[in-house]
């Protein structure tokens, strides 16, 4: 079992998340899993991810793949993130042209 460092992020998402992220594609699910690995590891600010871009002062979001994207928000000061949708681009929670 690998011994967690103390500077890793606290990645979190809900049960909503969850159930869109079951209804993707495998590929995407594996995906959507590396990126939340990534996000532990390294934090929120993930720039070798497909569209990564910032969407306000701690919100982000990056595509899995051309269809299905992945938006996560962090609080200052906090070793948290919490992935507040994955799901289809069409339905993301920010306007189109970001």
């Amino acid at each position: 079992m690998a011994r967690q460092r103390r500077n890793d992020w606290r990645v979190f998402f809900r049960k909503k998340v969850e159930k869109s992220v079951t209804g993707m594609p495998r590929r995407e699910q594996v995906l959507f899993a590396n990126l939340v690995e990534d996000l532990q590891r390294k934090g929120p600010i993930r720039k070798e991810w497909r569209s990564f871009s910032k969407l306000s002062e701690n919100e982000y979001h990056c595509h899995l793949s051309y269809s299905w994207v992945a938006c996560w928000r962090v609080e200052k000061q906090v070793l948290e993130i919490e992935v507040y949708y994955a799901g289809s681009r069409e339905n993301a929670p920010y306007q189109a042209g970001r």
